[in-house]
């Protein structure tokens, strides 16, 4: 028996080995092609959407038809500024864009904690109520808003946007606060009553404190939706003073379609304040602050 498996060392050990080594290198040579799959569709994806905002940026510091320089310039940004309302514009969208991230965060946020922490019918019916009005879309609310705001004197107006904007953004802002708020254990607001902290004092103290990224991802998007707004802009706002920056540039556009260097300059414009605050407010998020405060537990 002994001299049969020693003459024929293919037929039985060798193949039980054999089959799922070559079963394992199949599945991995799979895994490799599908990563490569992965790869390809995730850089074509990148490509398709980083190529029209590199078009943008080289238009805007290409010389203009008219302009006598050669090679990159900042002429086109010059002339921008100080042949429209360009600065004006840049102005008006900061104050109700930066208006509508305060108003919005410090709202949303006793909001938020309210909907984590609280259990009661009436808490539940808020927080239904908060789903259904986010459902809706803003175009179903912009006709009766002009109506009551052109009564209020508030159409043409920054206030009026801003006060859209802030409603616009409250329900998905304080969902987002709630959901942040779940991840704080219950354990360390305990703790500092049990030092004698009151409930609002360890919200301020002790949740807050441990909510910064929840605060900022709230505050991006109200700032993302405020600046990027036309819809309501077109709606309400008539005089090109009182213009934001999207309006703006839909009317610039209008009036230099032939120029486009100086339409690309005004894209630009609009686009560095999201970048700056991405870029700015980038290295305040991380994962894994909230466990430091477990830390001896």
């Amino acid at each position: 028996m002994s001299a049969a498996v020693h003459a024929h060392p293919e037929s039985g050990p060798v193949l039980g080995v054999a089959g799922p080594a070559k079963a394992r290198r199949t599945l991995s040579e799979a895994g490799n092609r599908g990563q490569w799959w992965r790869f390809t569709a995730i850089l074509a994806i990148t490509v398709v959407v980083l190529v029209p905002i590199m078009v943008t940026i080289v238009l805007a510091f290409t010389p203009g038809p008219t302009s006598t320089t050669t090679g990159l310039t900042f002429e086109n940004l010059a002339n921008v500024f100080s042949g429209t309302f360009a600065a004006t514009w840049l102005q008006n969208s900061l104050i109700t864009t930066l208006s509508t991230v305060l108003v919005s965060v410090a709202v949303a946020a006793p909001a938020g904690y309210v909907l984590s922490r609280g259990r009661s019918k009436a808490v539940s019916g808020y927080s239904l109520l908060l789903f259904v009005m986010q459902s809706l879309p803003i175009i179903t609310s912009v006709v009766p808003l002009f109506i009551l705001f052109a009564g209020m004197g508030l159409v043409d107006n920054l206030l009026g946007i801003t006060i859209i904007y802030v409603g616009s953004t409250m329900t998905v802002a304080t969902w987002m606060m709630a959901a942040y708020f779940d991840s704080i254990p219950i354990s360390l607001e305990e703790a500092s009553w049990i030092d004698g902290c009151s409930v609002f004092g360890s919200f301020t103290k002790v949740v807050l404190r441990n909510s910064l990224p929840g605060i900022l991802s709230t505050a991006i998007f109200a700032f993302l939706l405020a600046w990027n707004d036309y819809l309501v802009a077109i709606v309400f706002l008539r005089s090109n003073e009182i213009f934001t920056l999207p309006m703006g540039v839909q009317s610039f556009f209008q009036q230099n379609a032939t120029d486009w260097t100086s339409v690309m300059a005004l894209a630009v414009v609009m686009m560095l304040p999201p970048v700056i605050v991405f870029a700015t407010l980038n290295k305040y998020f991380s994962v894994g602050g909230i466990g430091g405060s477990l830390a001896g537990r």
